[in-house]
């Protein structure tokens, strides 16, 4: 009995949600911003319909898992080598100059913070590590509903996937020096490779013979069913993977699901692509609707009341970071003038990969240093709520500035 109000619970909230996105989007809003709001206020430290209970139970994990697997195709669809060799290189250095440069603008700022106020130096870095890192999904579903074509657009969903992995390494490096640091312990280097490859080498496994078969297959039911059963079998083996491998379950499902299409993207006619990416339209904007629900639930509203001078400095120094750091890169390598000046807008959301970050550096912090670990707690948990509304907002403006939206 208890499954069975736990799941009409969530169907509850994601038909809510979903109806907020709708009313969010009459005021030319993305409806993301609904999305993300109903799972905070439906979520477990507002009105519980979402409880704790649910989203702690490992099958309501795995499910959220195949539905990022889902969404990484999002991503993976646009990694058509003939599309990006153009401008793989200009690609490479923006990708680097915006997340590197977020990391050093946040670890100085936070250096300069702490160092007044008598906290420990390495936390800046904790902070920088966890910064650099941006959130595809918010913007993606920007592109997805108001179907936004352009530089800006092409330019960042490639972006999405190499930012990803720079944020992966850079936030692992650094939170296993600090554990180094403070226990002589914490995650062994040869993790973050794996980290990397295992994801990529999980979703190419699938996504090559499902390539194959999407060749011979023109029944749209037979491509939908064959993708599903792609992305299933690439779900499974990651969590198996991210179970029984891992130190600790890391493994990134979007990714999988980006090497997965990735993969099965270039093995196929651009036509039968356009075919695949229409034919599965539907499965995937759920997808997306209940990975932001997940996102959001877990946020606390009461945080926005906590909100201090870190939440603040965090805020905007990313913001600084990320926006010149495109800005510096696409200029350095001429991209064109609307990717140098409104690319910096969509790279902004940011709340679900820092939740992630956040909570495994409070959970390496907590024993030798547990008030370090409570100051970025709180201070990540109040900026994941704020940046969101506004970056989410500030998404939408960059791709309209840049004049790639299509209002319906």
């Amino acid at each position: 009995m208890t499954v069975i109000i736990h799941v009409l619970r969530w169907m509850l909230t994601i038909v809510i949600a979903f109806i907020c996105g709708k009313l969010v989007s009459k005021i030319k809003l993305p409806s993301i911003l609904g999305w993300l709001v109903a799972g905070m206020l439906l979520g477990p430290f507002a009105c519980n319909l979402l409880p704790q209970e649910l989203l702690d139970t490992n099958v309501y994990k795995g499910i959220i898992h195949v539905l990022e697997c889902t969404v990484g195709l999002l991503i993976g669809t646009e990694l058509v080598w003939r599309k990006i060799k153009s401008c793989g290189k200009a690609l490479l250095v923006t990708t680097l100059t915006q997340s590197l440069g977020t990391f050093i603008v946040v670890s100085i700022s936070f250096c300069i913070v702490f160092a007044s106020c008598g906290i420990p130096l390495y936390l800046a870095f904790v902070f920088g590590g966890i910064a650099l890192a941006t959130a595809p999904a918010p913007a993606l579903s920007i592109v997805q509903e108001f179907k936004t074509d352009g530089s800006v657009t092409r330019t960042l969903i490639p972006m999405a996937a190499l930012d990803d992995i720079v944020g992966v390494i850079v936030f692992f490096t650094t939170i296993t020096i600090v554990a180094r640091h403070l226990s002589g312990g914490g995650l062994p280097i040869y993790m973050i490779p794996v980290m990397i490859v295992l994801p990529l080498l999980i979703g190419l496994l699938f996504g090559i013979p499902t390539g194959f078969v999407l060749r011979k297959i023109q029944l749209k039911s037979g491509i939908v069913i064959t993708l599903v059963i792609g992305i299933l079998l690439t779900s499974i083996v990651g969590n198996l993977c991210n179970t029984y491998l891992m130190p600790i379950p890391l493994l990134n499902f979007m990714l999988m699901g980006m090497a997965f299409s990735g993969a099965f993207s270039n093995l196929v006619s651009e036509e039968k692509l356009v075919e695949i990416i229409n034919d599965f339209q539907v499965i995937q904007a759920f997808a997306m609707v209940v990975v932001i629900i997940n996102l959001g639930a877990p946020l606390d509203s009461h945080a926005i009341l906590g909100a201090g001078l870190f939440t603040a400095v965090y805020i905007i120094m990313r913001a600084v970071g990320k926006y010149f750091g495109a800005r510096a890169g696409a200029k350095l390598t001429n991209m064109p003038m609307t990717v140098q000046k409104y690319l910096g807008f969509t790279l902004l959301p940011h709340s679900g990969v820092s939740l992630v970050f956040t909570g495994i550096a409070a959970s390496m912090l907590s024993t030798a240093d547990s008030q370090s670990a409570a100051v970025v707690t709180g201070t990540i948990a109040a900026a994941a709520i704020i940046n969101e509304i506004i970056a989410v907002i500030m998404a939408k403006k960059g791709f309209e500035w840049a004049g790639e939206l299509n209002e319906k």
